[in-house]
């Protein structure tokens, strides 16, 4: 008989598991045996929850998703005006859980996923238009017609840092990342009447 309340538990413990695996290889190229393992459980049991490999790094990728969304609203609550939000926004792109090495390879095996699997480019669509409309968003109030060609290349910028942090070798650099974005960004905003 299963132990009652013991799925969440376990889910949450093989999400885990799944993003430290795949961010120690690098790639996808892990088994769900290795990722069950870490997480302390058999591969039918992996199985038994998620169904695939692609369906247990599905739930990796919308807990990383879930974890960003809370550290930009987190960001945004002590922000104030468009430039306050915008930074805020920007900023919790590097934040200390969303800008760590193993959720940096889950995030590039992702992009690689969402080229074969259609929940996974779903997923990195609606990511992506929520943060080209967040930013546009705030840029209206700041840069008027531009936002859309800001917004566009702030994303570009941010998905060209994590690429770099990804082939980097040692801890990726929180400090650094944020101040090439923001740099490009305050470009961006001098450049207004």
């Amino acid at each position: 008989m299963p132990k009652l309340g013991a799925e969440p538990i376990r889910r949450a413990a093989l999400v885990k598991a799944t993003i430290e695996t795949v961010g120690e290889a690098g790639s996808l190229e892990v088994t769900v045996a290795q990722i069950a393992r870490r997480a302390g459980m058999s591969s039918a049991l992996a199985h038994h929850y998620f169904g695939s490999k692609e369906q247990i790094f599905l739930a990796a990728m919308r807990h990383i998703l879930t974890l960003y969304g809370a550290e930009v609203r987190g960001a945004l609550a002590a922000a104030q005006g468009p430039a306050g939000r915008l930074r805020a926004i920007v900023a919790g792109n590097f934040a200390p859980g969303s800008f760590r090495r193993e959720v940096i390879s889950a995030w590039l095996t992702f992009y690689v996923l969402a080229q074969t699997q259609p929940e996974a480019r779903r997923l990195l669509r609606v990511y992506q238009r929520r943060l080209r409309s967040n930013l546009r968003h705030e840029l209206r109030a700041l840069v008027g017609p531009r936002a859309e060609a800001v917004a566009r290349g702030l994303g570009a910028l941010i998905d060209g840092v994590y690429i770099r942090a990804a082939l980097a070798d040692g801890a990726p650099d929180r400090a650094y990342a944020l101040k090439i974005v923001m740099e490009y960004l305050d470009r961006e905003l001098e450049g207004q009447p």
